[in-house]
């Protein structure tokens, strides 16, 4: 059993071989849209300025 290997993590293995900067990429993106601080202010503002969700909000003007 010590010699199984995955269907995944074949394709995972085989994947990171063919494109060697594919984690490099993936660390870069991840910088962009989720490793940021978070401007406490803003994060203020923005809580503040939400208006609440009405119920029935598909439900047609009128009915």
């Amino acid at each position: 059993m010590a010699d199984y290997e995955s269907d995944l993590t074949r394709f995972i293995r085989e994947l990171k071989s063919r494109q060697p900067d594919l984690e490099r990429e993936q660390r870069e993106g991840r910088a962009i849209w989720w490793d940021q601080e978070l401007d406490p202010e803003q994060l203020r503002r923005w809580r503040e300025s939400k208006v609440p969700q009405k119920p029935y909000v598909y439900q047609a003007q009128g009915e």
